[in-house]
């Protein structure tokens, strides 16, 4: 089966890795162009071509504006390919893209569809205290997300489970449940199930203005917003040391029940951090203050010979 593998991200990296691993015929890799990073403006690229450079592959790789468009439409023709399979490349594709290929266009999507379409199912799902979650494979069609389910399989989230910890086992998932569909595609594909719209939910991006914590939530909620963020971009608070406000991300924490106090205000700051909510407390386990490195509470405290406020 010869495959164009669309990706971008350090996600799609991993899985393209797994199948060259595994001898799929990966013909050509389309990935977002390479973009300026750092106070120098160096043109980096994207994790999926990196992966290649260091794999020293032979494999084309195309680095498109846009994909949709009818210029590069001819380019992808050519590769006659069986199969598109897109992991978090980072673009719409337009029908008469979808349309190429032989077989289908399929796309790897981070959540137990029809919940969570959308750009951060992931976060979406630990924000929300979710006690599952899974990978879906889909079959693309022009509305996000929204084409029928050709696989699924899923897996429990533990309380504390964050963010960084999720995406490495939706990963060891999709190392196996990605292999099976590509070898068995034509049944597969004849089984592939509609999804349900009266399930739908959405997850939208992730924007600047939500990383901040707002202690006049619930505990819990507090809590779950962390390791959604964690350990980036990571939750952040406002606090006044002395007479300087920063920012200190807070990269881990847990929950404390049985508090009644003002919300915002410091239960404890003797060798751990404990601010109280609106329901309950939270202590803070691992934070970063800004222009320092990430630490455990009790350390952070030790550097601190100042009165410290939660803002």
């Amino acid at each position: 089966m010869k495959i164009v593998f669309f990706g971008t991200s350090e996600f799609a990296a991993r899985i393209l890795k797994d199948l060259l691993d595994k001898s799929f015929e990966i013909v050509a890799v389309v990935t977002r162009p390479d973009r300026p990073q750092g106070r120098a403006l160096q043109l980096v690229p994207p994790p999926v071509k990196k992966l290649l450079i260091d794999r020293q592959s032979y494999i084309p790789v195309h680095q498109p504006e846009k994909a949709s468009t009818p210029e590069f439409q001819e380019t992808l023709s050519q590769y006659v390919a069986d199969l598109y399979l897109v992991v978090a490349y980072g673009e719409i594709l337009r029908q008469h893209i979808l349309d190429l290929p032989k077989l289908a266009c399929i796309n790897i999507h981070a959540s137990l569809l029809p919940f969570y379409r959308g750009a951060a199912p992931m976060q979406r799902c630990l924000m929300d205290g979710c006690l599952k979650t899974g990978i879906t494979i889909i079959e693309m069609v022009r509305q996000m997300d929204a084409g029928d389910m050709v696989a699924q399989a899923e897996i429990e989230i533990p309380e504390d489970m964050n963010l960084g910890q999720l995406d490495a086992k939706l990963m060891e998932l999709s190392f196996s449940l990605v292999p099976k569909v590509l070898q068995n595609f034509s049944e597969c594909f004849k089984n592939k199930v509609a999804q349900d719209t009266e399930k739908v939910t959405f997850a939208a991006k992730i924007l600047p203005e939500e990383l901040e914590i707002d202690w006049n939530l619930p505990a819990k909620k507090i809590h779950d917003k962390i390791r959604a963020l964690s350990p980036t971009p990571s939750a952040w608070s406002k606090v006044k040391i002395g007479d300087d406000v920063k920012r200190l991300k807070v990269k881990s924490s847990s929950v404390v029940s049985g508090v009644e106090a003002k919300a915002g205000s410091i239960i404890s700051l003797n060798k751990e951090i404990v601010i109280a909510c609106s329901e309950g407390a939270l202590r803070l386990i691992e934070v970063q203050l800004e222009g320092k490195k990430s630490m455990f509470a009790g350390d952070f405290l030790k550097g601190i010979h100042q009165e410290i406020n939660f803002i």
